[in-house]
């Protein structure tokens, strides 16, 4: 069986099992506006948001949705983080990590990460076709976040990959954009953009430490599930998404770069009406941002 067939297979298999737990459940499972297909609308502290899909953390589905962020009532008055709160481990030496594979959604291989993580990594630089974006990382934060993305960047995973989705508060009452899918088009018209993985999973990490406002990256996953992280990642844009419930793994922040994707994001954003999941469609920047390559050191 072709790649392509077999993406295909797993595409059309987990539609079948998302409308077979929407008959046992009675309501129509969506999955999030930030990686997989439609947008819910809730009114939050007096403003409308967008929520992401839900998909129960016990679901067989949870790793093929990866997630869009659902927002929380609570607000906070505090300054913006700057940095990531973290304090070396006292053992380095004990700090493992745990990947697990996971084919149950279309993914791109190449390999499971070392269970040792390199705990002097400080940065992490993704190159696209509009210029760098230089995120700061902290491993003695999020040791295995990080040194999934190091290993996937060594592995080339990321080079000539297509960031799929811009939620913009036109569109969706949030500003982020999402990238990680090895095979998404982009293009407003491939269903299955926003299923792709690295055909792994691994825990959560730092869930909660800093708030998802402008220039904080983190993983996404599905809604309401946990350690279900991949190779997707989201970029914040806006304090506004400060609100957000924390449930999401925090990569690092943003030193340089946020003004190419508010650039991109000037343009508008092309709507999939035909996602997998049927419920609204995905919204990939009508100008693509291409990753050319990840670089993490």
């Amino acid at each position: 069986m072709s790649g392509d067939d077999r993406q295909s297979e797993l595409a059309r298999e987990h539609k079948e099992r998302q409308a077979k737990r929407a008959a046992e459940q009675g309501a129509k499972t969506r999955r999030n506006t930030f990686i997989g297909a439609g947008v819910a609308v809730v009114v939050v502290a007096g403003g409308v948001f967008a929520a992401t899909t839900l998909m129960g953390k016990d679901s067989p589905d949870a790793a093929a949705a990866m997630n869009t962020p659902k927002p929380s009532a609570s607000t906070s008055t505090s300054p913006p983080p700057t940095e990531l709160p973290s304090t070396p481990p006292k053992n380095p030496a004990k700090v493992s990590c745990t990947y697990k594979r996971d084919d149950s959604v279309p993914n791109k291989f190449v390999g499971l990460p070392g269970k040792k993580p390199n705990l002097k990594l400080k940065t992490m630089t993704v190159t696209t076709n509009h210029g760098d974006i230089v995120i700061d990382v902290d491993p003695n934060a999020t040791p295995c976040s990080v040194n999934s993305m190091s290993f996937l960047a060594q592995k080339g995973f990321y080079e000539n990959t297509k960031c799929h989705r811009l939620v913009t508060p036109e569109t969706a009452g949030l500003f982020l954009l999402q990238c990680g899918d090895p095979l998404a088009k982009a293009d407003g018209e491939n269903p299955t953009d926003g299923l792709g993985t690295a055909g792994y999973t691994f825990l959560d990490e730092a869930v909660g430490v800093v708030p998802y406002t402008r220039g904080v990256v983190f993983l996404t996953q599905p809604d309401d599930a946990e350690g279900q992280n991949s190779s997707q990642f989201a970029i914040s844009l806006s304090d506004e998404n400060g609100q957000l419930e924390p449930q999401y793994s925090v990569l690092g922040m943003v030193r340089s770069g946020l003004e190419i994707i508010e650039k991109v994001a000037k343009e508008g954003v092309l709507v999939n009406k035909e996602d997998i999941v049927g419920d609204g469609g995905s919204t990939a920047p009508k100008v693509p941002i291409v990753i050319e390559k990840v670089t993490v050191k």
